[in-house]
C-alpha cells in the first residue's frame, strides 16, 4: 500500500471518528438548555406573566388581586386544571378544582377574593404571596414540575 493510501485512510478514520465523537455530544448539550428551562415536560400548559407588585392603590383587597399569577394553555385543546397546583418559594399553594382552561386562553390566579370565572380565579388568601425576590412553580397533578418562573426585583431583572 502506498504511503499516500495509507494516510488518506488514517485521515478518514479520524474524521469519521471525530464526528461519531461530536454526534454524541449534541444529546447532552440539549439536555443541558432543556434543564434550564425549568420544563419538565412538553405540556401545553405554562406560566404567563406574573404581577408580583400590586399597581395603584395599597389597600388591602386590591393589593390582594392585584397580585396574580397567569396560567395560560398555548395548545388548541381544553385541559383540565384539576389538581394542578402553584406555589411560591416560602411553600403556600393554590390547588385548582375543577377547571378546565380552554384552549390558547389563560386564567389570573388572585391572591385575594373574589368570584371564579373562566379567566380569573382567587386564592381567597389576606396576606400577599408574591414577594419582589420570589418564584411560581407550577406542578400537574401527580406533582410533576411543569413550568417554574423567577424573578428578582431588586436585581431589576427576570429569569425565566
Amino acid at each position: 500500500m502506498s504511503a499516500s493510501l495509507a494516510t488518506r485512510r488514517i485521515v478518514a478514520t479520524f474524521l469519521t471518528a471525530g464526528a461519531l465523537v461530536g454526534a454524541a455530544a449534541l444529546p447532552a448539550a440539549a439536555a443541558d438548555d432543556h434543564r434550564r428551562d425549568h420544563r419538565a415536560s412538553q405540556s401545553s400548559i405554562v406560566i404567563g406573566k406574573v404581577q408580583y407588585d400590586s399597581p395603584g392603590r395599597s389597600d388591602r383587597s386590591s393589593a390582594l388581586n392585584g397580585e396574580w399569577v397567569e396560567v395560560k394553555n398555548t395548545g388548541r385543546r381544553s385541559v383540565n386544571l384539576r389538581g394542578f397546583t402553584l406555589t411560591d418559594r416560602q411553600g403556600n399553594r393554590y390547588r385548582f378544582n375543577d377547571f378546565r382552561l380552554d384552549g390558547r386562553s389563560s386564567v389570573k390566579v388572585h391572591t385575594g377574593q373574589g368570584r371564579d370565572s373562566r379567566h380569573d380565579v382567587y386564592q381567597s388568601r389576606r396576606d400577599q404571596v408574591w414577594d419582589d425576590r420570589d418564584a411560581a412553580t407550577l406542578r400537574d397533578n401527580r406533582g410533576k414540575v411543569i413550568d417554574t418562573q423567577s424573578w428578582d426585583r431588586r436585581a431589576q431583572h427576570r429569569h425565566g
